[in-house]
């Protein structure tokens, strides 16, 4: 399965320079033919080289893939993409200028827009490179880590400025296109549930948006998608404050909260990105579904529930919960070891409910019944979670972990 994602489900992405390759983004030739005859795809010569331009580049060169990953440069690129399609972003600034002018130009554009503000890595995500400042005496010491962990996580120490919102949610919309030109949203996932930028719980669809907000974040995000004449599964992130959305960036793969829309489209998204893949037109052209009851996803990592600290070892005992609604992602198993070396994540819990109280019910049901011995857990964090009033009423921002008490 991870070969077959990485080889052909993962297939076209945006791109901001054409023929700009991730060359990793490839598995073996013998790979690919065996994935054409268990899965009944067109053969490769049978693509045309010219049907769109992210393909193009691929047929020049013999030691590439016609499957291959197109990637966007930086995120700064993606937003000045956003921005010329009329997308609405939060004030920023590139900074990808000599040290001592970038904390000029920083503290010049702080000044201008107002505190608080935060820099970003231009070239890569997930909380590194990324540091927020509330007044100008934070800059200088804020500009020189956001630098060099930048540096460090993406081998490019540029970074870039723009305000910050202080109560956000973190909104995201599901895209996918097909080879025929067509672009669909399949609805919202709410990732506002997180701790230091890393999302612990996942939602569909979001408590926050009306029906109206949903259909105006999903038109934004096609248009986006239109602007590169994006193909397969993607997703266009934007933080939510005030009844206003903005663009934050694009993650051009499946994501790990994916199930979440599953269950509530009834769209097998891995499926959908093979069926892409090998030229069929997407299931649903029109993007004609109706969202089916509220989802849930939380990621059961390997830590520990209060200090976050990694607790990689043996798993003991393992049991996984059951019954309507409830459906566990995982890879794990009894005797399994978890090194050290990588992300904590051993199981997502998905539960589907009609209602937003129902699924809630079922996952604390489900979440007692999950039984992990040998290794602390984020499980009993999950439950606390679930008690926690604000998580209960919809009401809440990114910030929530920051105010959450045991």
């Amino acid at each position: 399965h991870v070969d077959a994602h990485r080889t052909v489900a993962l297939v076209i992405s945006p791109y901001t320079k054409r023929g700009h390759v991730d060359s990793t983004m490839y598995s073996t030739s013998s790979m690919l033919r065996t994935m054409e005859l268990i899965l009944a795809l067109k053969p490769m010569s049978q693509f045309d080289a010219a049907a769109r331009p992210m393909y193009a580049s691929f047929q020049a060169k013999p030691d590439l893939r016609p499957y291959q990953h197109v990637m966007p440069e930086t995120d700064l690129n993606a937003t000045n993409l956003a921005a010329a399609w009329g997308a609405q972003l939060s004030e920023q600034l590139d900074l990808t200028k000599e040290e001592q002018d970038g904390i000029k130009e920083a503290v010049e554009v702080a000044k201008s827009i107002g505190y608080p503000v935060i820099l970003k890595a231009s070239a890569g995500g997930g909380g590194r490179g990324m540091r927020i400042c509330t007044s100008e005496s934070d800059m200088k010491g804020a500009f020189d880590t956001a630098r060099s962990e930048a540096e460090r996580a993406f081998g490019s120490a540029d970074v870039y400025i723009e305000k910050y919102l202080e109560h956000p949610r973190h909104i995201e919309i599901q895209v996918f296109g097909d080879t025929q030109g067509r672009i669909v949203s399949l609805g919202e996932r709410d990732c506002s549930i997180q701790r230091r930028h890393q999302k612990l719980i996942e939602e569909s669809p979001s408590p926050a948006l009306t029906h109206d907000l949903r259909k105006a974040m999903g038109e934004a995000a096609i248009r986006l998608c239109q602007a590169v004449n994006y193909v397969n599964a993607g997703t266009i992130e934007f933080l939510f404050q005030d009844g206003q959305f903005y663009f934050m960036e694009m993650n051009t793969r499946i994501q790990v909260e994916h199930p979440v829309t599953e269950e509530v489209t009834g769209i097998d998204l891995v499926k959908e990105q093979i069926r892409v893949a090998s030229g069929l037109p997407l299931v649903v052209p029109n993007g004609d579904f109706r969202l089916r009851g509220h989802a849930i996803e939380f990621r059961i990592n390997a830590e520990d529930p209060v200090t976050f600290a990694p607790h990689p070892g043996r798993i003991r005992e393992f049991n996984v919960p059951g019954g309507p609604g409830v459906r566990v992602d995982t890879a794990a198993y009894r005797d399994y070891v978890i090194p050290p070396h990588y992300d904590s994540l051993i199981a997502k819990l998905i539960v589907h409910g009609t209602t937003r109280q129902e699924a809630i019910a079922r996952g604390r049901r489900a979440l007692e019944l999950f039984i992990v011995e040998g290794v602390k857990t984020s499980i009993p964090l999950h439950l606390r979670i679930l008690d926690d009033e604000r998580f209960i009423s919809g009401d809440f921002s990114t910030r929530f972990m920051e105010e959450f008490e045991w």
